[in-house]
């Protein structure tokens, strides 16, 4: 259910976030950068993933270009990685998109199309012939064969056919995208289309070979902390099942890191739950068919990029780190905040807002803690400031947006709560249906999630599902409920 980065390519950033810490930390920090594929693959040493030592450093070149928060596509090739980190410290603010594209290691896949395998015994029933409706399909010397022109990759002859002599060629990365934003370009090389791409990670995490990459900030949060800057670390819920320890443990461990403070951001979860829980019966009591939760970064774009028809439906209300953020440049007018995500959506949307000055999903965060030799289970416990309820803390997972909104209406409200788990072609399709219609003929108070499992499922995760998830009830079982009354 999570999509998590394969473990291979998650053990490659991560070490090279370590060392880029390290890197950064030390006397040299460009010329350590610089040195970073080297070090990896020393002269000699065994090449396990690609054809010779050369090609995997020049990946591991472009996996250090992400790591320093810039674009591989506009990197030049003969640029040293020592300039690249100088420039990485000069800048004031991230790149506009976050995500990039490693043509050194995208394997430019074959086209993704229906294909017949020699499995094909040519029967007499003909069930894919008869099944096709584009007239796609012809035998041929006793086989059958798929005209590409006619297809449309409906699959139908995959699930007749006896043999399962038909199967579809599918690119992960391509696959993995529901709005089709990542494409093969005229080199047969993975590219993103930004003006379609809302930033879910999906073929972050689709890519069996790390080459669609996140542009790391960890330079720019470093620099400042190294500036003696106020900077604080704002905390998605789904963190706390991530790493094996406490929520009071992690406290003190981010601390360790440098930061001035810690807030959980499911404080301004509970702000949400209320905002959006008024918002939704006064707009039922207005005669309104439906309503969707506005919580998911990912959902966000989706709507402003591909479904503007469905914005009179969404809700208003602002995510919890949008509060949570106000909050905090309330209290610190001149802090630096820095919020701590599960996904690749959140970097979007704290580029709109002027609250958020940097993000860093929970791969970077473990990486910083790993370069300082910092044991997360053994840190002492250190006080949240304020606290947030359940409820706030259960918004990491499928239905939890929901059901804390639903907790907070009066009885009398008929709420019928629906949950989108995880953004495809057929929750797409589903949600376009509901906003041209005007109605959801299955309920009337829709959460959607763009990752399966909710931010506990995001691309930026690190632990499995299952056990973050017993993780994460723990911490929601001992926290206290929301207040219908407070």
């Amino acid at each position: 259910m999570a999509m998590n980065t394969p473990r291979q390519t998650s053990h490659l950033k991560r070490e090279i976030l370590v060392r880029l810490i390290k890197a950064y930390l030390s006397d040299n920090f460009e010329e350590n950068t610089r040195l970073i594929p080297y070090a990896m693959r020393p002269k000699g040493s065994e090449v396990p993933y690609r054809c010779c030592i050369h090609k995997e450093r020049a990946i591991l070149r472009d996996r250090t270009v992400a790591g320093l928060g810039m674009s591989i596509e506009e990197a030049d090739d003969s640029v040293l990685l020592s300039t690249l980190a100088h420039k990485a410290t000069d800048r004031d603010k991230p790149e506009s998109n976050p995500l990039t594209v490693l043509t050194s290691a995208c394997k430019g896949c074959v086209p993704s199309r229906i294909y017949v395998t020699d499995l094909c015994q040519g029967c007499v029933a003909r069930p894919c012939v008869n099944t096709c409706k584009f007239g796609a399909i012809s035998i041929q010397n006793g086989k059958s064969v798929i005209d590409a022109d006619k297809c449309k990759s409906c699959g139908m002859c995959v699930q007749v056919c006896p043999y399962q002599a038909i199967t579809k060629i599918i690119v992960p990365c391509e696959n993995a995208c529901p709005v089709e934003a990542i494409q093969k370009d005229e080199e047969g090389y993975a590219k993103i289309d930004f003006e379609k791409c809302i930033s879910c990670g999906k073929c972050v995490a689709a890519c069996p070979f790390g080459a669609v990459h996140e542009k790391s900030q960890i330079i720019d949060v470093l620099k400042n902390i190294k500036a003696g800057k106020k900077v604080i670390a704002m905390l998605a819920p789904a963190i706390m099942g991530q790493l094996p320890c406490s929520a009071k443990q992690l406290k003190n461990a981010i601390m360790k890191l440098g930061f001035f403070d810690v807030y959980e951001v499911a404080q301004g979860a509970d702000i949400t739950t209320k905002t959006e829980a008024a918002e939704f019966e006064e707009r039922l009591e207005n005669g309104a068919e439906f309503m969707t939760t506005s919580c998911c970064a990912g959902y966000n774009e989706l709507v402003d990029k591909h479904i503007p028809e469905m914005k009179p439906f969404r809700s208003d209300t602002k995510t919890p780190l949008y509060y949570t953020s106000e909050i905090v440049k309330r209290e610190h007018p001149d802090a630096i905040t820095v919020f701590f995500s599960p996904c690749n959506a959140k970097r979007k949307e704290a580029m709109k807002n002027p609250n958020v000055d940097f993000v860093l999903n929970y791969e970077e965060v473990g990486a910083w803690f790993v370069a300082l030799g910092i044991q997360v289970a053994e840190c002492a416990e250190s006080e949240f400031k304020a606290q947030a309820s359940a409820e706030a803390r259960n918004y990491a997972v499928t239905g939890g947006v929901a059901k804390a909104v639903q907790k907070l209406l009066p009885e009398h409200l008929p709420t019928y709560p629906v949950v989108i788990n995880g953004l495809d072609k057929q929750s797409i399709r589903d949600l376009k249906k509901y906003a041209k219609n005007g109605v959801c003929d299955i309920g009337n108070l829709i959460e959607v999630m763009a990752c399966p499992g909710g931010c506990l499922g995001g691309n930026g995760t690190v632990n499995a599902y299952k056990p973050a998830l017993k993780q994460l009830t723990k911490y929601v079982n001992e926290s206290e409920p929301l207040e219908v009354n407070g």
